[in-house]
């Protein structure tokens, strides 16, 4: 029989605090709404898991090490059987060093408590449960960002190589954009917990769609993952004990920004992502009187951890950004002019260069009833996802992206080669062209010897 505890606890950073996500740090001057770590306790026979969603922008191995040998000292748990993910919002306390965003240390003291708290909380509540899990395509809130240009246009990359033949997020070049460049994953995803009894405990839902991010940078924010669980909490009249979990899927590709329909949302502060979030509640809902409940559901869960080569720089590469890095000031810029990018991307090669030749992998997996989850430390593109989803039609499966850490970008091999932001070398994109074809043969393997 399989059994489940929940629980929620605030990790909202007090205002001041650094806010990553972007090529600088902010500081939060105001709350939107509050931000959340959020918890599932599963229990079947003498295999237990955790499941956390934690409304941050990415995690680090660093970080989250001692986390995990705490709850496991608490609750049992093992650590490769907890899952710890961050949600991928871009307004909320920085855990993660990005580009020139600083780690808030003072942030991570407290968000490491919480976290082992609310994993702490959910293993007392423990109860008898049934599980189900339902799907629903939601194409309209699906755009690749990456794109085709026109002939004649140059694209911009930090190197100065000019040969990516595709451009991330081309802002202010909307005329000379030819089509999107990528596929989407429109499923919304999700799996339901109820008790024996009936009573909502919690739902998972994953969504393979970038932050919205349509308020100030100095704003925190949980953003429609955020407005999705309080819509579905409200929708289903659940409890004051039920979670409602939206994880990040494989949207290493995809966000909302819509280059070639761009005034298709409101443009209000907080309403795109109000509305994307209660629509995707609303969604899950409507799938609810198809559900079939399983009061017998077991569990089983497994991790590996393997090497890849780091993407490094030459010595020529290094001399160049060396010397870029010496003839100009990063400090207290803020815009992201060209010359800018280029002086920060120089940076990362510096910083690159000096971190290990090869980059451990640590992937996930869970088989709750019928349904498989898997878990990676960084960002898939939606191409991957649909690839793993494949390899188990006609089962419900899903990838909770940026779990347990964040090694960045792994784009298929034909994505690194066309370019684009996703694929310019930095501590964020260091993956070798043949990482993603070993990263999703990994996880197959890992999630069928469930």
């Amino acid at each position: 029989m399989l059994s489940a505890g929940t629980a929620t606890t605030e990790i909202t950073p007090p205002v001041g605090s650094i806010i990553n996500g972007d090529f600088f740090s902010h500081r939060a001057q105001s709350v939107g709404d509050p931000l959340y770590a959020k918890a599932i306790v599963l229990q079947s026979g003498a295999i237990r898991f955790a499941l956390v969603m934690v409304d941050t922008c990415s995690l680090t191995y660093e970080f989250l090490g001692p986390v995990k040998q705490q709850i496991e000292a608490i609750t049992g748990i093992p650590q490769q059987h907890q899952l710890i993910a961050a949600t991928h919002i871009h307004s909320g306390g920085s855990v993660n060093g990005i580009f020139l965003s600083e780690v808030d240390t003072a942030y991570c003291a407290l968000l490491g408590k919480a976290l082992v708290q609310v994993v702490a909380k959910a293993f007392e509540c423990l109860t008898p449960c049934m599980v189900a899990y339902g799907s629903v395509p939601v194409p309209e809130h699906m755009v690749c960002r990456r794109y085709h240009m026109k002939k004649d246009f140059t694209p911009f990359d930090p190197f100065g190589k000019g040969t990516d033949r595709v451009v991330t997020n081309p802002f202010g070049y909307e005329d000379q954009i030819l089509e999107q460049a990528g596929e989407t994953d429109p499923e919304l995803a999700f799996m339901a917990l109820r008790s024996l009894e009936g009573t909502w405990l919690a739902v998972l839902a994953n969504y393979s769609l970038h932050y919205v991010g349509d308020f100030s940078k100095t704003v925190v924010s949980a953003d429609y993952f955020g407005h999705f669980a309080r819509s579905l909490k409200e929708r289903l009249g659940a409890g004051a004990d039920f979670v409602a979990l939206m994880s990040n899927g494989t949207s290493g590709n995809i966000n909302i920004w819509d280059f070639l329909n761009p005034h298709r949302y409101p443009g209000e502060p907080f309403e795109k992502s109000r509305l994307i979030g209660r629509e995707l509640a609303a969604h899950i809902v409507d799938c609810l009187p198809q559900l079939q409940w399983d009061a017998a559901a077991t569990l089983s869960a497994g991790a590996a951890v393997f090497e890849l080569p780091v993407r490094k720089p030459g010595h020529a590469a290094l001399m160049r950004a060396q010397q870029q890095v010496e003839g100009g000031v990063l400090e207290g810029r803020r815009s992201l002019d060209r010359e800018t990018v280029q002086r920060i991307y120089a940076r990362e090669q510096l910083l690159l260069a000096a971190e290990p030749d090869h980059c451990p992998v640590y992937i996930q997996g869970v088989r709750i009833g019928a349904g498989r989850i898997g878990a990676f430390p960084g960002e898939l593109f939606a191409e991957t996802g649909l690839w793993l989803k494949e390899r188990f039609r006609g089962t419900p499966y899903f990838t909770i992206c940026l779990a347990n850490g964040n090694i960045g970008y792994a784009p298929p091999p034909h994505e690194l080669e066309a370019g684009g932001y996703e694929t310019w070398r930095c501590r964020t994109s260091k993956q070798e062209a043949g990482a993603e074809p070993e990263i999703k043969s990994r996880m197959e393997q890992l999630l069928k010897g469930l």
